[in-house]
This record gives structure tokens, C-alpha cells and sequence, in this order.
């Protein structure tokens, strides 16, 4: 069985720029992208703090240190200075869970890496079917 999981993950990154006529995608610092095991043209989900609005679109890699840019349509609904989740998903198999190590990078106001947590997938104090 294939289940959706997090490998990656830029928690409450300030968005820093919101460009309606950019032809779309989001613009994320390749320092950050790296750190979450986001891959330039991958897929993320966006999700707002300030209305809970979820995006999905593809990463574009920035040398601007801290930019967290949305393009094209999103721009309508995340603004500078809002705080948001960009969500690395993978398709995985159940016997390869155990070597998934997904990675949840925390920023600062200016998006500067606080740290990078590596989690554990493993289920601990699991009960048995019977």
C-alpha cells in the first residue's frame, strides 16, 4: 500500500513577496528548499495561518536570502508578512517507512533556519489487533 506522507517542511516562513503577474508558483530560498528536501519544480502545499487557505503549486529555488514568494494567483490570497506552511509530500510504500525521515525546518521572522527536526515514522505504543 502507497500512503501520502510529509518528507519535508518550512514551518511559519513569512511570506515576503506576492507577485500577481509572475506566471506562477512559489519562490522559496534554495537554503530553505535544501534544508527540507524540496526540490526545485516539486510540488508543495501552502497552507496559510492568517485564513487557512491551502495552496498547491510548484517550487521555484531563490538566491535572495528569506524569500518566501507567491506568484500568479495566490498573491490574491497570501500577503507579505503572513506566516505559512510549505508542505513537502512523497508517495511511499509501507516497507518504506522506516528509512523516512521527514524533515521540519523552523524559521525566524526573516526566515533564517532556527532548526531542522528530523522525525521518526515508526508508531511507538501501538496495540495489537487482538
Amino acid at each position: 500500500m502507497k500512503r501520502w506522507m510529509c518528507k519535508g517542511k518550512i514551518h511559519h516562513a513569512t511570506v515576503t513577496t506576492a507577485d500577481l503577474e509572475y506566471e506562477g508558483s512559489i519562490t522559496i530560498d534554495s537554503r530553505l528548499m535544501t534544508a527540507a528536501d524540496i526540490r526545485p519544480f516539486e510540488m508543495v502545499q501552502v497552507t496559510s495561518f492568517q485564513n487557512a487557505i491551502l495552496w498547491k503549486t510548484y517550487a521555484i529555488p531563490s538566491e535572495k536570502e528569506g524569500e518566501i514568494g507567491l506568484n500568479g494567483p495566490p498573491a490574491r490570497m497570501f500577503r507579505p508578512g503572513d506566516q505559512v506552511v510549505i508542505l513537502s509530500l512523497a508517495m511511499v510504500e509501507d516497507d518504506e517507512l522506516e528509512d523516512l525521515k521527514p524533515r521540519v525546518v523552523l524559521v525566524n521572522e526573516q526566515n533564517r533556519i532556527v532548526d531542522v527536526i528530523r522525525k521518526n515514522t515508526e508508531l511507538k505504543g501501538r496495540e495489537s489487533d487482538g
